[in-house]
């Protein structure tokens, strides 16, 4: 038996980072020297020495827009134990949220992480809220521990592209008139 088909689940999921629009990525209280790429950018999210880190307080607001319309399937998160995330909101296609607006919102779905899922395995959200997803907000609401800092080592994003338009059917529409 292949490993595909022992994980029918995660079949046709693939990591969406090809897929975000990095020119759009906002990070609210991120510490400058501690940035988001470092959870997020291939070969930075694999170094566990580097961590995403927030600044003022333990909150850290994500803001992922994507080149394409996606599904998300699954998300996996990677933390210490001590300053890893917990609480952890997701909200598909909310632009421009804030820390003071962040709570008038219900989110898609909320995980809440053990210490034990802080090692980066997928989570499965509720697949049925994220459908079609042209951006992704991830709020942190806190930290294992309840510390100042939390810190995030990485952050990968499952699922896969909505084939939205037939290029081939649009053409022969457009030579018709």
């Amino acid at each position: 038996m292949s490993a595909e088909s022992a994980s029918a689940a995660h079949r046709n999921q693939v990591d969406l980072l090809d897929f975000i629009d990095w020119s759009g990525v906002e990070c609210l209280n991120q510490s400058t020297s501690h940035s988001l790429a470092n959870a997020l950018k291939q070969g930075y999210r694999e170094d566990d020495q580097l961590n995403l880190e927030s600044d003022a307080d333990e909150q850290l607001l994500i803001y992922l827009p994507f080149t394409q319309v996606i599904k998300l399937h699954s998300i996996a998160i990677k933390g210490p134990e001590e300053e890893g995330p917990k609480t952890v909101k997701l909200f598909s296609n909310k632009e421009h949220m804030g820390f003071s607006n962040v709570n008038d919102f219900p989110p898609s779905d909320t995980v809440v992480l053990s210490t034990d899922k802080l090692e980066g395995k997928p989570i499965v959200l509720k697949y049925v809220k994220f459908q079609n997803v042209r951006s992704l907000t991830i709020f942190i609401e806190d930290n294992q521990s309840g510390s100042d800092i939390t810190k995030v080592q990485k952050i990968i994003l499952y699922g896969s592209t909505v084939e939205t338009t037939d290029m081939k059917g649009l053409k022969k529409i457009e030579d018709g008139h």
